[in-house]
């Protein structure tokens, strides 16, 4: 599978050849507005990712897997709901 050719219609975030933080920053900029079960992929080479991308999808409350290519490494990112901030009445109901 190419980069170029995401599977699940999958939004593509390139941010190879950036540091940290710009693979995030991109990462969450290109979720703003797209629905829980949106898929993301994030394709990055910076070493910091591997750390970086899973502790913004927890802190988010969605989910990343990853893949390693030679050069660069694929973080599939599925949008979860998006949470409340603490203090925050849930005003769903």
């Amino acid at each position: 599978m190419s980069p170029t050719d995401p599977p699940d219609r999958a939004t593509v975030v390139d941010a190879r050849g950036t540091r940290c933080p710009v693979p995030v920053i991109r990462l969450a900029r290109a979720s703003r507005g797209l629905p829980a079960g949106a898929t993301l992929m994030l394709l990055a080479d910076d070493a910091a990712a591997w750390s970086d991308v899973p502790a913004w999808a927890r802190m988010k409350g969605h989910s990343v897997t990853l893949t390693e290519d030679e050069d660069w490494t694929e973080f599939r990112v599925v949008l979860g709901e998006p949470r409340t901030g603490r203090g925050q009445a849930d005003r769903s109901t």
